[in-house]
């Protein structure tokens, strides 16, 4: 029998199912028709290479009716196939904004490419009222409410934080133009609400309601809720069941040692999809996630606020503290929880009323790789920092205090 394949870095749902079984899916659908059971606007932060995209896609791929790519999943005989609905999809993933006027150039294309696939004319110049414009014909004329799906919705202020040509205040004030546009363009949501069937909003960071999503009183928070803590990503089950043939002569300790541990308040602790594909592709031990994105700005900001590496195993939160993310206010903790770099060990009740939680790396991929940066960028000595930096960590995991003697 031919293996099947590996969907690394697919991002639709359709090259996953469209050719029967030949690729690996784990199936998500009973979270999709939760969401559309029991609410209309949703909100979902999760690290970079998560599987946020292919759920977008797959709500999308839903609405519009498109059964033969869900047949044999959960849903496929839950779901009215004769009601489809319009699908509007905001894709910030693949633009890049670290300049001004770049974002207001993008969103406009996007705009342009909607009407022209709906054949929608009108007069209304800014991009809000366009986007308004867009919804209420469509509603109008497709006799059904429209669905509202956007990919990466921080992407444009992220970029913009930490767009190398900038420093301090140059940063800060294209983030907050950018964030600004965003906030009145995101608001059209609310205005248009009899228009819209459901909204689904993804990305990395949680920014503040009354920063990006002003007067969207209505948004549900799913981030930390448990009930769909496992909404992307894989669960032990998953590589049991879905996967297990690629089990295969891989240690099953060591894979959980290093992929799994991610939780956001759920049962199960989570794997990164993309750090599992690789490695079952690979069948190396390796830091697959890690090295496919640079924490720069993260270990620029660990080190201009003189945080401890050492505390990053303890620390101590509530919901507060991991939901202040903001231009003005980035807070340590939530820009580590949010970015993926630590997750949620322990849960508890807080002292005075709510929860607190005690964050630690999800697992030895993550502690790799972001120590070693730190020890990067403390070691001056540039030609060799690389290989000192990785002889330091060897010496830190076997706490040799000697050998750290001679390299000091």
């Amino acid at each position: 029998m031919p293996r099947r394949r590996l969907p690394i870095g697919i991002q639709t749902l359709r090259q996953i199912r469209a050719q029967g079984a030949g690729s690996f899916y784990v199936d998500k659908t009973p979270f999709i028709r939760r969401m559309v059971d029991e609410g209309t606007h949703y909100f979902l932060s999760r690290p970079r290479r998560f599987g946020k995209s292919v759920l977008v896609d797959t709500i999308q791929e839903l609405f519009e009716g498109n059964r033969p790519l869900f047949e044999g999943l959960a849903i496929a005989e839950r779901w009215d196939w004769d009601r489809k609905h319009p699908v509007i999809r905001l894709d910030f993933s693949d633009g890049h904004y670290h300049e001004p006027g770049l974002l207001l150039q993008e969103v406009e294309d996007m705009l342009g490419k909607l009407e022209r696939s709906f054949s929608i004319r009108q007069e209304a110049r800014t991009p809000a009222k366009r986007f308004g414009e867009i919804l209420e014909q469509l509603h109008e004329t497709r006799r059904r409410r429209v669905v509202v799906l956007v990919d990466e919705y921080d992407r444009p202020v992220l970029d913009a934080i930490t767009a190398g040509r900038y420093v301090g205040d140059g940063r800060r004030e294209l983030a907050r133009g950018n964030r600004d546009f965003l906030r009145g363009l995101y608001s059209v949501i609310k205005s248009a609400d009899a228009h819209i069937r459901f909204s689904f909003f993804t990305g990395v960071s949680k920014f503040a309601k009354v920063s990006l999503f002003s007067g969207l009183n209505n948004l549900s928070d799913i981030t930390l809720d448990p009930r769909y803590s496992a909404v992307c990503g894989y669960t032990d089950t998953d590589l049991d069941t879905v996967f297990a043939a690629e089990l295969a002569g891989l240690d099953r300790g060591a894979i959980r040692a290093w992929y799994t541990g991610y939780n956001w308040r759920g049962k199960e602790r989570l794997y990164n999809p993309f750090a599992i594909l690789r490695l079952f592709d690979t069948r190396e031990f390796r830091s697959h996630w890690f090295e496919t994105g640079s924490p720069g700005f993260l270990v620029e900001t660990l080190f201009r606020r003189r945080f401890p590496a050492p505390d990053l195993e303890h620390l101590v939160v509530d919901d507060q503290d991991l939901s202040a993310f903001d231009v003005e206010d980035i807070s340590t903790e939530a820009l580590l929880f949010q970015t993926g770099y630590l997750t949620i060990r322990e849960e508890r009740p807080g002292a005075s009323g709510g929860a607190e939680y005690r964050l630690g790396y999800p697992n030895r991929e993550v502690r790799i790789g972001l120590n070693r940066s730190l020890l990067r960028v403390m070691l001056a000595d540039l030609p060799r920092k690389q290989r000192t930096a990785d002889r330091v960590f060897r010496l830190l995991e076997a706490r040799d205090a000697t050998g750290l003697k001679e390299v000091f």
